[in-house]
Order: structure tokens, then C-alpha cells, then sequence
């Protein structure tokens, strides 16, 4: 069968992936936004106008395409993820072969600093985390319901010069601090087109019912990346402050990025989705 892909949620990294998908086989993107439609048939797909909130617009999307690519956040709120179980109940009626998820390393939650591989039980600390654990399960249940070969992608912060707040420049210049050395985390990254490829290898190589993290092989604290960011700009280095100070100056969002340490394993995706990485630290991606 032609192998033909439906994108949820088709921002930065979704166009990077179609500039890495093979030339057989149409690819159809869902939108919400009337102002994207000319950009996406710009880049080569065909776009469809739907909203994961609303249940009736998704029910053209069973037996479209044989392969799906999940790139839609949960709503802001809540600990449960709607939209995946809105697109599920849609897709239920034709189920797709392969299903790629494009979760997030937060549902493992703070791990002091240990090494993490996707074995690890789930311990997500913020909402934020807790509605992506909830959509992995929807995800699993879906796949041994249906049979559709679910890959799960843990990703941790994404990057890329020519990214949309995807380089550290702008923060930088705006002299936002990081935490003092003995109070900082370690912090995982990847590359935006890294991360394209690993979505297209996932949708060809992933392994049914199975999780991988998608990383560089850096093993930076988060004071150490700005640091470094800094260097290669020419820019001063953030100041280092304590983690009392920097709960007086930052919002509980920012917070929480400082709350979790973790360095992650990405044997998986180098073994079994085959990537080899472009851009395997930030000093190449940068």
C-alpha cells in the first residue's frame, strides 16, 4: 500500500518533516487555521481544516492515511489529554497501520540527575507532564485495541537556529539568569531536524507499543548550555543565581524546568530507529 501520512498538529517540526519525507505517497495535515492552508500546500501537503476540540470536524480523518503523525499538544489545562481522545475516537472507525506520538521526557518527572532509559517508571510532576502520561496510555490501549503499531517519541527541549524561540540568543539578550552551579539540572536537547528525521524513521522502523527518547548524546546542565550558547554568540554569560532567588524572580512555569534533572538514554532510538544523529551535541547544533 502507498504510504500515505496524516499530520496532527503540523507547526515547525511537522514542516521539517515534510522536507524529509519520501516523495511517494500524499501527505495531509490538519489544521485549525484558515491563515496556514496556502504555507502548508506551499510545502507540498494537502491540507485538511479540522480542530481537535471539536469531535465533528475530525470525522473525515478514519482511513485517510495509513500512517499518522501526532504533533498536537494537549489543551493547557487539566490532567487528562481530550484532544488525543477526540483524534482516537475518530481514527477508531479505520484504524491507521502506524500511529507516532511525539510525547515529552517531562513524564518521567525528576529523576535527580540519574540516567534515565524508557524503562523508567512514569512520574510526572506537573499537570503539564501528567496529561501526556495520559495520552501515552490512551496511545497503548489504542494500539493492542486495534492493532496499530504505536510508537511513543519522548522528547526533551528542541533547538534549532533557525527555529521560532528555538535558539537561547533572545534569552541572552534579555540577561534571564541560571541557577548557581551546585543548585543546577541537568537538562537533554535535541536538534529540530534531528527530531524530523527520528518522526519519519518512527513512521517506517518504530517498534509496536514501544517508547524511545529522542536526544543528542549531551550530558549538560542547563547553566553549562547558556553558557555555551553564550560563547558561540558572542554574548556576556548569564549571571548564576541561587534557587531561592530565582523562585523570587521566575514564574512557577520556569520553575518547574528547574525542578527536574535527568540525563536521558537514547539507545533505542539509535539502534532501533536507526538515526544517526546530525547534530549529536549543541556545540554542532548551535
Amino acid at each position: 500500500m502507498t504510504p500515505n501520512l496524516l499530520i496532527i498538529g503540523c507547526g515547525d517540526v511537522g514542516l521539517r518533516v515534510l522536507r524529509h519525507w519520501p516523495g511517494a505517497g500524499r501527505v495531509r495535515v490538519l489544521t485549525s487555521s484558515p491563515n496556514r492552508v496556502a504555507g502548508l500546500r506551499a510545502a507540498g501537503a494537502l491540507p485538511l481544516r479540522g480542530n481537535l476540540d471539536d469531535a465533528s470536524s475530525l470525522r473525515r480523518l478514519a482511513g485517510l492515511s495509513n500512517r499518522v503523525l501526532h504533533l498536537a499538544p494537549p489543551a493547557p489545562q487539566g490532567v487528562t489529554d481530550e484532544r488525543t481522545r477526540r483524534l482516537l475516537a475518530a481514527l477508531s472507525h479505520r484504524p491507521p497501520e502506524v500511529l507516532v506520538y511525539a510525547s515529552t521526557t517531562g513524564v518521567y518527572g525528576d529523576c535527580g540527575g540519574a540516567w534515565v532509559d524508557e524503562t523508567r517508571t512514569l512520574r510526572p510532576g506537573t499537570d503539564r507532564a501528567r496529561r501526556r502520561v495520559d495520552a501515552e496510555r490512551q496511545l497503548r490501549a489504542f494500539g493492542r485495541c486495534t492493532g496499530t503499531r504505536v510508537v511513543l517519541l519522548r522528547i526533551p527541549g528542541i533547538y534549532a537556529p533557525d527555529r521560532e524561540g528555538g535558539h537561547p540568543r533572545e534569552r541572552l539578550a534579555r540577561g534571564t539568569p541560571v541557577l548557581q552551579a551546585q543548585d543546577d539540572v541537568f537538562t537533554n536537547h535535541i536538534h529540530a531536524d534531528d527530531l524530523a528525521r527520528a518522526c519519519v524513521r518512527a513512521l517506517w522502523a518504530g517498534r509496536p507499543q514501544r517508547a524511545v527518547n529522542v536526544c543528542d548524546d549531551s550530558q549538560l546542565r542547563m547553566g553549562d548550555y547558556f553558557d555555551l550558547a553564550a560563547d558561540l554568540c558572542g554574548l556576556p554569560r548569564p549571571a548564576r543565581i541561587s534557587r531561592e532567588a530565582a523562585a523570587e524572580q521566575m514564574s512557577p512555569m520556569q520553575m518547574s524546568f528547574w525542578s527536574e534533572s535527568r540525563r536521558l538514554r537514547n539507545a533505542r532510538m539509535k539502534q532501533e530507529l536507526g538515526l544517526q544523529l546530525h547534530y549529536p551535541t549543541p556545540r554542532d547544533g548551535l
